[in-house]
Order: C-alpha cells, then structure tokens, then sequence
C-alpha cells in the first residue's frame, strides 16, 4: 500500500536483516541516496521495531516505535534523496549478547554493512546509523572497529541508547575527529532522567547506569573541546554545540515515568533525529506528542516473501 519493495538478508552470523525501499519507479538515479541502518533493541524483532497497526491479540511490541511509519512520513517530506531504511535483529533479539558471544564482533559489525550495501544496488550511499536501548551495542561494536569514523558515515543516533559510551574505548575522540571533518556530519542523542524511575518498587536503573548518566558523561567529555549552548524545549533540557551537529537532549522526566520507549514512537523521536538539521525538519516541530506519522502506519506486520523463504 505504500509502493515499497521489501528484501529479507540473513547475514552471517546469527544476523536477520530487512531492507525497506521505494518502489523501482519512486528511485531517481539522479539524486542522492541514503540508507538507514537501524539496529533492534532488546526483546524486539526487526517485524515488531519496523511496526503496524494494534488489533486484539497481537504483539505489543508492534505499536511502540514504529520505524517503518516514521521513515515513512520523513520520505514523504524529503524529496531531495532516495531513502533505504535497513533494520537488524541479533539472534536471541539482544545486541549485547551477541557481541559477547562473538570477541571480534567490531569486524563482523562491519562485514554485516558491506553485506547490506553491497545488496543495495545505489551507489555511494550516505550512512545513517540509528539504534534503540541494547541497539546501541551495535554502533558502539562498529565504533570499536577503527580509530576513524569511515567518510560514509554522516550521522549517528541514539534514541535512548547510548548506555555503554566509554572513554576507555575513545568513542568521545572517534566523534570529535569525525565531526571535525564536516559540517553536514551529525550527532543526535535522545535520552530521559531514568536515575530515580521505579518499576514495582525497584529502580529500574544502577546507581551508575542508565542513559541520563551515559548523556552526562558524553557532555563531560565533549565540553573538553567544544563550547555547549544550552536551551529547553518543552520538558527537554537540550545541549548543541559545533554550529548544532552535536545535539543532546534530555527529558527531565517530572513525573519519574518510563519513557524508554515513548521517546522513540509516542514523542516522534526517531523522526525528530533523522530530520534534525535538514530542510525536512524546518518544517515544523515533530519532536513530543501526538504521534506525526498515523497515517503511515501499515495494517499487518512485515512478512518474508514466499519467495524468499523458498530460496
């Protein structure tokens, strides 16, 4: 119903991907392209992640981030590229685990892109690297790689993610240097005030974890070598520095609600990043509620095609 083509990749090892693209007709070679990879939080399928409509009896894992419909909507306000939106699940649906099973997961992380593009038949493609809660692992084992960012790469995001942001590992220099090497390049981090949440009596997060900590190291780090504006939108203390490429945003969280997942598709978080610092996001103020994208929202959840499961 949205004139798309959909493919299936499983990729070694232990990695199930789905691409998302226009239909052949809706791509113009003549304009720029990019593709969007999105890495799975915990507990959740790349079918339940990318999204559809709630009914009686099904998963709720399918109503609470909506990627598919958020990217979307970004596609119907963004004329200028070509948009290929990539999800991927980790067998046993946690990115963390994987990478524990598999020491030299920065390489596999790696060899798991070049399989997807190599797939895609577009050329020169920009790179966007998204991720939600334990998807985060899968940008931190892809940093972890090299002492650069590669050029391909213009912009990382992570929605409620960024939990393992390590100096130990130099991520802060990696983006520093990599954010240096130009102005188009974009750092966009989501988070909440998880410190004093409580779920059945219990915080939900360590005296040292969580997101709102992981967002404070991040700024500690940066303000070593960069000057940070400060401003508040809504319930949002937000930090911006290098002319806006690097934009922190924190929910202060009045009330002490789990919003780990609210952030992503009730507060349009996933929209909100893509379109930060573009013609698309001038258009008007899509991060918080309601939901922008309801109308793109499909009725059924993605299935692999016949097709594909007989090959």
């Amino acid at each position: 119903m949205f004139d798309e083509q959909i493919s299936y990749l499983s990729l070694e090892p232990e990695v199930r991907s789905i691409i998302v693209a226009p239909g052949p007709e809706r791509i113009d070679p003549d304009k720029p392209s990019r593709v969007v990879l999105f890495s799975t939080p915990n507990g959740s399928t790349i079918e339940q992640t990318l999204g559809c409509q709630q009914q009686e009896g099904r998963d709720w894992h399918f109503d609470i981030q909506h990627i598919a419909a958020q990217h979307r909507k970004w596609q119907s306000l963004n004329q200028r590229e070509n948009l290929i939106l990539v999800c991927l699940e980790a067998e046993g649906l946690s990115w963390p685990r994987w990478r524990a099973r598999h020491p030299d997961n920065p390489k596999r992380i790696r060899t798991v892109i070049n399989s997807i593009l190599e797939a895609i038949p577009l050329k020169e493609s920009q790179l966007t690297l998204a991720c939600h809660s334990g998807g985060g692992s899968f940008l931190w084992g892809f940093l972890n790689r090299s002492a650069e960012i590669p050029d391909q790469v213009d912009r990382f995001i992570f929605l409620d993610a960024n939990y393992s942001f390590s100096e130990k590992d130099q991520h802060g220099k990696k983006f520093l240097n990599w954010l240096k090497g130009s102005k188009q390049r974009r750092l966009v981090v989501l988070a909440y005030d998880d410190r004093n949440v409580l779920f059945r009596g219990k915080k939900v997060v360590s005296p040292t974890g969580g997101t709102y900590r992981a967002t404070q190291r991040m700024l500690d780090r940066f303000k070593q070598d960069l000057k940070f504006s400060e401003s508040t939108i809504g319930d949002f203390q937000t930090y911006t520095a290098l002319e806006d490429q690097v934009r922190l945003l924190i929910h202060r969280n009045p009330q002490n609600k789990i919003l780990h997942t609210s952030l992503v598709g009730e507060m349009n978080g996933y929209l909100f990043a893509v379109t930060w610092g573009t013609p698309e996001g001038k258009q008007g103020r899509l991060l918080g509620t309601p939901r922008a994208y309801t109308q793109w929202i499909q009725p059924e959840p993605f299935q692999r095609p016949e097709t594909e499961k007989s090959s």
